[in-house]
């Protein structure tokens, strides 16, 4: 077993292997990159090294620089803790280096790993590496010198897309492009990585100092240009993220004032970047978002994943043929089952659809479609349920077809095979009332459409056992998700938390708030459309649906507004219909619809809670709280009854499930950093002037007193069961 660490070999032909290991991705850390600077400095100093060639151990270069650090500035507040290694060690050690040092890449070479390659004189890398600078989805920028070296090495345009969308491409590209010199095989890439540093070193080969190269970059008015429109982009494409903006900055100070200046220059900012509150939220999102994947008594009991190898999928319709389509993108035969066979034909449509889909958007290859689509089977009835390991159950929420539905597979499928349901907001046990299985039954509730949205809400039982959930948990990352599992209650926790978002709006409108500015607002503060925009993209059925079940189940916190009763009689139907608070037409944003205020108005007076029948008069700021301090409120209570493993599966539910801002780092990290004593008194507040919506929970009401942050870990309360 190889050690973690970094070492010298130096072979007959004079070449030196540095070579670094710290699994799983070579993430530099620290102690990396103190060995890093250690090694070079021996090489350097023996006669017996000609040239040296870099390279990372285990099929990887380096994922780039250990991101555990991050949290560490972020928790202590002292950048100082960040190790200052762009100039010693990236130009200093490696570029200017008197002898020629040669990066070998294979697998990855990812942020500061690509930075360090990019400050060796030349780069040999294996087929199908990927590079890239994905820096800025953590809210900060390349620190080693990447905004500098990467636009002189492939010019501008495609140094500002690669940073920018933080988008990696593969070393074939990067060969094309002149960010890698040669492309050989796995099993070729130390010998000729080799033979390239000798060549170098015999002048058969140029010594190539990227920061000094300028034949890329173009005139200055060019790169001036470019880097404006980029500028202008990045304010529409990413308003809320500075980080954007101070890269093009640096790399503009570079191109004027010459690559060390712009190193420099990035050194200096990149500390402020890292302490900014963009960087603490994207950091805690990446965090949060890697924690789900443990689970007590679940992943840490010895249990080994079942291999799922064929599923079948109940309901054609838009969620279940959505789920069809994750399933065979992942490799993994389905059986998708209809009523009739005009229902069934929609579904494989629908499917076949959603693939052909991904091959326009560009993610997926053409010559892939038909592998895809043949591991797809529809059929009328249960003979093929035989040799199934996975139903996942997708119609519509009724109580009476799902337990009917159970108590037939569980006869029609074999006895390993797990139960699931995608109901979003029906108690589990409900649904599997009728059957002798329950250890089997689980929920699987994906995000509509199913095939795109990367959420997974795992539901379990007190019955549902370990190794089900375990399964469900492989499957889900098999397909892409991320898995969060969750307690069993109405609405699981996603849509439970959830529920006052848009019940919030509606009270706000019935209070005699613009429905357009309450939109504005909420997108301005980071969410991709405003709750009424969703509202009509969704579709009002979803609403009315999912809205009765949870304002039955909190029928003493529950807001209820006749609004979308009141627009479906007029004809409206949002996104579907083409007509709602907005008017949709092909090709084209939506637009507020000016003829859906009188609709409106008749809401307001049919609710009657305008005091003095006058609108009140909110900030917009005022709005966003509102509408998502109760929010806060529920996830209190989601914490309190133990229906989530940690606070920070909440946020990575917010973040992927309802596109609550990354960059906020989720629902309770933002609630955390607004305080819970403000959050407490301004519900507390509203609760005397509009009622029970926003009366405080018991949970945010001690954490507001006693100063503790909500996502401090607590014991369930006395009065109410844990759901895990």
């Amino acid at each position: 077993m190889m050690e973690r660490g970094v070492t010298l070999e130096v072979g007959n032909d004079g070449v030196a292997i540095i070579a670094f290991y710290n699994p799983p991705v070579n993430a530099l850390a620290i102690p990396i990159l103190d060995g890093l600077q250690e090694k070079f400095a021996e090489a350097v100093r023996r006669d017996d090294v000609i040239a040296i060639v870099l390279t990372g151990k285990g099929g990887r270069f380096s994922a780039g620089f250990d991101i555990n650090v991050f949290e560490k500035v972020h928790q202590t507040g002292d950048a100082s803790v960040m190790p200052d290694v762009s100039i010693s060690l990236v130009v200093n050690t490696i570029e200017d280096c008197k002898k020629p040092i040669v990066a070998a890449v294979e697998g990855l070479a990812l942020g500061g790993g690509l930075e360090v390659a990019m400050g060796c004189h030349a780069r040999i890398a294996a087929p199908g590496a990927q590079l890239g600078l994905p820096e800025l989805t953590l809210g900060v920028i390349p620190g080693l010198g990447g905004t500098q070296r990467l636009p002189r090495l492939v010019g501008l345009p495609k140094a500002i897309e690669i940073m920018l969308l933080s988008k990696p491409i593969m070393s074939e590209e990067g060969k094309k492009l002149g960010l890698i010199d040669a492309l050989v095989a796995s099993e070729e890439l130390l010998k000729v990585s080799r033979q390239w540093a000798l060549d170098i070193a015999n002048m058969r080969k140029p010594w190539v100092r990227s920061l000094h190269r300028t034949d890329k970059i173009g005139s200055l008015s060019e790169a001036r240009n470019l880097i404006n429109i980029a500028r202008q982009q990045a304010r529409k494409t990413a308003p809320n993220m500075p980080q954007h903006q101070v890269c093009l900055d640096t790399i503009e100070v570079g191109i004027v004032q010459g690559g060390y200046s712009g190193v420099l220059q990035e050194k200096k900012v990149f500390n402020d970047v890292v302490s900014s509150d963009t960087s603490k939220g994207l950091v805690h999102a990446f965090f949060s978002q890697r924690a789900t994947s443990k689970v007590p008594n679940v992943t840490d009991v010895g249990l080994k994943p079942r291999h799922v190898k064929k599923v079948a999928v109940i309901g054609g319709g838009l969620m279940g043929s959505g789920i069809a389509t994750a399933l065979i993108l992942s490799n993994i035969s389905v059986v998708l089952k209809e009523v009739n066979s005009e229902y069934l034909l929609k579904g494989l449509k629908s499917v076949e659809a959603n693939v052909r889909g991904l091959v326009t958007k560009g993610k997926l290859a053409q010559d892939k479609v038909q592998k895809t689509l043949s591991m797809l089977k529809g059929v009328l009835d249960y003979s093929g349920f035989k040799d199934v390991d996975m139903v996942i159950e997708a119609v519509i929420e009724s109580v009476p077809l799902k337990q009917k539905i159970f108590s037939e597979i569980e006869k029609a499928c074999p006895a390993h095979c797990i139960l699931a349901t995608n109901t979003s907001t029906i108690d589990l046990n409900i649904v599997g009332e009728k059957t002798s299985s329950q250890d089997r039954i689980v929920g699987a509730h994906f995000f509509s459409p199913a095939h795109v949205m990367p959420l997974l809400e795992i539901v379990r039982t007190e019955k549902t056992s370990a190794q089900v959930i375990l399964d469900l948990m492989t499957v889900g990352k098999i397909i892409k998700k991320v898995p969060v599992v969750v307690g069993n209650c109405a609405g699981f926790a996603v849509n439970r938390t959830f529920f006052p978002y848009s019940q919030g709006a509606h009270l706000l409108v019935n209070l005699g708030v613009d429905v357009f500015r309450i939109d504005r607002a909420i997108s301005s503060f980071g969410l991709p459309m405003g709750p009424f925009q969703l509202q009509d993209v969704a579709g009002y059925g979803v609403a009315m649906a999912a809205g009765k079940v949870l304002a039955n189940a909190f029928s003493d916190r529950s807001f209820s507004s006749p609004l979308v009763e009141l627009l479906l009689k007029n004809g409206r139907n949002g996104k579907n219909n083409g007509k709602g608070y907005y008017i949709f037409e092909r090709g084209s944003k939506p637009k507020p619809d000016p003829s859906v205020l009188p609709i409106i108005e008749e809401s307001r007076r049919l609710t009657n809670i305008m005091p003095g029948g006058k609108p009140i008069s909110v900030t917009d700021q005022e709005i966003v709280e509102m509408i998502l301090f109760p929010v806060v409120n529920e996830a209190c209570r989601v914490l309190d009854e133990g229906v989530v493993v940690r606070a920070s599966d909440l946020d990575t539910a917010s973040v992927l499930g309802m596109s609550f801002p990354s960059f906020r780092g989720g629902i309770v990290f933002w609630a955390d950093t607004v305080g819970p004593s403000q959050i407490y008194a301004s519900l507390k507040k509203w609760s005397k002037l509009y009622g029970n919506f926003f009366e405080p929970s018991r949970f945010l009401e001690e954490r507001a007193t006693r100063g503790i942050p909500l996502s401090v870990p607590s014991s369930p309360s006395p009065t109410s069961k844990s759901r895990l």
